[in-house]
């Protein structure tokens, strides 16, 4: 499908790759893993041909498409996102006027004219090849992918320029995948997307039909969905037929294997050098001691690849403090007419590790800037506990940072004494390294400044740490770094994030944010929390159902909210069950009877189709008018019951899920 050749790619005196060669084939999945900086993204866009290699080229089969999404730096405007999105179907949508130019042109046109029949030939083609794209299902699947990816229906007619950037990429997501080119070259996608999107965009790619190139911090989106991992490490790139977390057991093993054969050589080497010294001053010995000569001489020596030093940081640490470190009561927050949140009552208990999720725009960040005491709330109180010291981190710190200041400088100034030894070493994990910590802060990329924003609030003495994303521009290797600090950090903190492999380990608390309605809490981390929130579906569905009953309202906060006893909670799913089937029968029921009237109309555009391709047919004028009429009528009807097809799939298969 694609093969990459020898290419090489050198920055002055460094070399990023060289002679690098590998084979996509159909529906593989890759991973490019490596430390920033390393090259990933620079091939990708080699594929993609909007950057050029020193030496070497990419080679691909005629039919083979390339799409490729870029980290950020797009931006649509003039038009509203559904239209946006249809883009992606231009092809087919050209395809779809010049039919009806057709159309119009064989009415006015004798059937007894040599241009009839030319425009009859060119009629079967285009309908063949709008057949093949099958048009009608087109609406269905942009409905489909925009609702995945986060957008809601009233946002489809909206104008695409009122969008963030962040919502700017689920754009360009969305065409890029109704557009399915042959491989798929995704740069940190996920780095916009909140949980739930992330896995509904998972699924997506797990079936998608053709191959996928994929650069993500994201392990779990690696481990899940990849099959193939291209290593860049020490200068040069490693193939592993697996996804990372075979490639990091297979490194250690291949590291074993190197340093035995190095042990090996070494041992035969050494064997060899002392026959030489041992017999060289002997004549008689002299012929076999130049052939032992020559035989090292050609010897090619392995040489064992250096570990990049291992970096590590500590947080200092914190002033114990109170047990309640901040207690929020019926806490709202407005934006105008917007509420944001609503009579919010929380507590923050000393050492909580509390994970922050939720859909965009539900509140996440509004409630980081509440408890960070950057915002005031419109209502309510949030009062801090006994000697709390807040340190809050967010994508905007970046904008802040003194341009005038080193690298180095700009944590020099914020830093303790008890932690000056690590300033460097911090910087080294935050991918500062040598004389990069004398850059000045005016040069650095977006990326750099919200890493350095991000070391700087990780100095300051704080028993209450507030992360707002802090991952999104950290490598696999900096994120572990900041993992392990924040495991043996022993303040509180809270982490809006929707990398689950970071948060798993680290996080014991998990506070779900839902639009429109009162915060959730979840115990556990954030694989428990996907689990438990089907189950406290259930239980929801089946508090209801008892409450329509009894007439009785369960308070909130009892015990019966927190959880009842397990056979009460078996009582309780078998009815939500039994409800969850009465909602699903007449839905199956209308979804079979739909199936049944799409088979019927593709039966007859099948027979329609016959007769349109039949330059016959056309000699009877009323006849074939009437048939090209009828066959307008068809695909609008089955675009209808496509589009109500897609509908009922959902809900269908949202009932099945719960």
């Amino acid at each position: 499908m694609l093969a990459v050749d020898r290419v090489s790619v050198q920055y002055g005196a460094r070399s990023l790759f060289r002679d690098l060669s590998f084979t996509v084939r159909a529906k593989e999945r890759w991973s490019l893993a490596g430390p920033n900086g390393a090259g990933k993204s620079t091939l990708m866009k080699i594929i993609a041909g909007i950057e050029h290699p020193d030496t070497g080229g990419i080679i691909k089969a005629k039919q083979t498409t390339v799409g490729y999404l870029p980290q950020e730096g797009v931006q649509h405007k003039g038009t509203t996102v559904f239209e946006e999105v249809a883009k992606a179907f231009d092809d087919v949508l050209q395809l779809e006027a010049e039919l009806k130019e057709v159309e119009a042109e064989l009415e006015k046109s004798d059937p007894e004219s040599e241009d009839y029949g030319d425009l009859l030939e060119v009629f079967g083609d285009l309908t063949l090849r709008l057949d093949h794209h099958d048009v009608s299902k087109m609406k269905p699947r942009i409905a489909t992918v925009l609702g995945g990816l986060g957008f809601s229906k009233a946002d489809f007619e909206r104008q695409t320029g009122e969008f963030s950037g962040g919502w700017q990429m689920r754009i360009a997501m969305a065409k890029l995948l109704l557009r399915e080119p042959s491989v798929l070259l995704l740069d940190e996608p996920t780095n916009h997307l909140d949980i739930e999107t992330v896995q509904w965009l998972e699924q997506w790619l797990r079936n998608y039909g053709g191959a996928i190139i994929l650069i993500s911090h994201d392990r779990s989106m690696l481990d899940n969905l990849t099959n193939r991992t291209l290593a860049f490490e020490n200068g040069g790139v490693q193939q592993y037929s697996g996804n990372y977390s075979f490639y990091l057991a297979e490194r250690v093993a291949r590291r074993e294997q190197a340093e035995r054969a190095f042990k090996n050589q070494a041992r035969e080497i050494e064997k060899a050098e002392k026959l030489i010294n041992r017999f060289r001053a002997k004549a008689s010995k002299a012929r076999m001691v130049q052939s032992r000569i020559k035989q090292l001489d050609k010897i090619e020596r392995i040489e064992l690849e250096q570990d990049a030093a291992a970096m590590d940081f500590r947080f200092p640490q914190p002033e114990r403090s109170g047990q309640t470190v901040l207690k929020l009561e019926k806490v709202c927050k407005h934006y105008g007419e917007k509420k944001v949140i609503e009579n919010l009552d929380f507590a923050i208990e000393r050492g909580d590790k509390i994970a922050i999720v939720g859909v965009n725009g539900a509140g996440k960040s509004t409630f980081s800037r509440l408890i960070a005491r950057i915002e005031e709330p419109t209502s309510g109180t949030i009062t801090e506990g006994h000697k709390v010291g807040i340190a809050y981190f967010s994508q905007t710190h970046a904008d802040e940072l003194d341009p005038t200041k080193t690298v180095l400088g700009t944590l020099e100034g914020s830093v303790t004494a008890a932690a000056a030894g690590n300033l460097r070493t911090l910087l080294g994990a935050f991918l500062f390294r040598g004389d990069d910590v004398f850059k000045s802060v005016s040069v650095l990329s977006g990326g750099e400044r919200g890493r350095l924003a991000l070391a700087r609030m990780l100095l300051q003495p704080a028993n209450f740490l507030i992360l707002d994303e802090p991952t999104n521009h950290l490598d696999l290797q900096s994120q572990e770094v900041l993992q392990r600090a924040l495991a043996d950090y022993t303040g509180a903190f809270a982490i809006v994030s929707h990398n689950r492999a970071f948060l798993d380990p680290i996080v014991t608390k998990v506070l779900e944010f839902i639009p429109g309605q009162k915060p959730k809490l979840y115990y556990g981390n954030v694989s428990d929390y996907l689990e438990k929130k089907k189950a406290d579906l259930e239980l929801e569905a089946g508090k209801a159902g008892s409450a329509n009953s009894s007439g009785a309202k369960v308070p909130a906060g009892s015990e019966a909210e927190s959880g009842v006893n397990r056979k009460e909670q078996r009582r309780i799913e078998a009815k939500a069950r039994e409800e969850r089937a009465a909602k699903l029968k007449p839905l199956k029921k209308d979804f079979e009877a739909l199936e049944a009237e799409i088979a019927q109309l593709e039966e007859e555009k099948v027979r329609l189709d016959a007769k349109l391709a039949d330059p016959e047919f056309f000699k009877n004028g009323e006849e074939s008018s009437a048939a090209m009429k009828r066959y307008s009528e068809i695909e609008e009807q089955l675009e209808k019951r496509f589009t109500r097809w897609a509908e009922l799939s959902e809900k269908i298969e949202e009932l099945e899920k719960v």
